[in-house]
């Protein structure tokens, strides 16, 4: 029985949650070693372009809270220091 493509989301389609999750699978499937070249290179451009849209979502999220909080909004610190 041959395997069948899912058919995948346009990335920009995609929510951050969506995203992420793909993109766990796709380092999942990488770390394997289990792939020809070309299908680990197809893999490779499809994270590269889930971690833009990630990295996309993030932005507007950090941007959306700033807006909202206004200049109250702390800066993170790490507490391990």
């Amino acid at each position: 029985m041959a395997k069948t493509k899912p058919i995948l989301k346009p990335v920009e389609e995609l929510t951050y949650e969506e995203a992420l999750a793909e993109l766990e699978t796709i380092v999942a499937s990488l770390e394997s070693e289990q792939n020809p070249l070309e299908g680990a290179m197809k893999l490779f451009e499809r994270g590269q372009a889930l971690v833009a849209r990630c990295g996309a979502a993030l932005e507007s999220a950090q941007l959306k809270v700033q807006k909202l909080a206004g200049e109250s909004i702390a800066a993170f610190e790490d507490e391990s220091e």
